[in-house]
Order: C-alpha cells, then structure tokens, then sequence
C-alpha cells in the first residue's frame, strides 16, 4: 500500500512540475504522465545510484554541484524514452529535475 500511495506522489509531482517548469510539456494524456512517472521511480531507483557512484569523484571536486547535472540530463534523456514527454533543453531540465526532486520529497514527507 506504501508503494501505490509513493507512486501516487510522484504522479502528482509530474502534473506539478509540468505545470511549474517551462519548457517541459505533456503532449499526451494521463497514459504519457502515468509513464513518466514510472520512468522517474525506475531512474531514481536504478539508475541514478549507479551513475552517482561511478561519477563520484567529479562530484567531489565539484563539492556536489555534479549532482544537480547529473539529475538534469537523467531529466532530459527521459524525454528521449517517453513519448509525449517534451524537455526543450538543458535549463528547463535542470529546473524540471530540481522541482521534481523537491515535490517529490515533499509529498513524500506528507504520505
């Protein structure tokens, strides 16, 4: 039950941070948001860790600002797996991984 009440957080933090970013859009329904959403769930929970330890000691020099680059293309590639799902560049990645990543925590820290 957890899992499904998580999973319902991060749908709501997608529809947030399409309609908060510009430059990241939805061009399909709730199927394309839904998919997005466990696209989201599968790199944070894959993906992200693996890349964070294997980028580790640029993310030292750069006393983790890598971090915050590594979640904005982890952003965009996203947009190249989704249909539907648009980022138009870097920046609004940027800006879409970072609130998506803090609305995420934050509903999470309600449920």
């Amino acid at each position: 039950m957890n899992t499904i009440l998580r999973y319902l957080g991060v749908i709501v933090a997608v529809m947030l941070t399409v309609n908060i970013v510009p430059g990241v859009h939805i061009t399909g329904g709730w199927e394309t948001t839904l998919l997005v959403a466990l696209v989201w769930s599968v790199i944070v929970a894959v993906i992200r860790p693996v890349l964070a330890l294997l980028t580790l000691p640029i993310t030292i020099i750069t006393f983790g600002l890598f971090s915050f680059i590594l979640n904005a293309l982890l952003f965009w590639a996203m947009s190249y797996v989704v249909p539907g799902f648009v980022v138009v560049g870097f920046w609004p990645a940027l800006l879409g991984a970072v609130v998506l990543s803090i609305l995420v925590w934050l509903i999470h820290q309600i449920i």
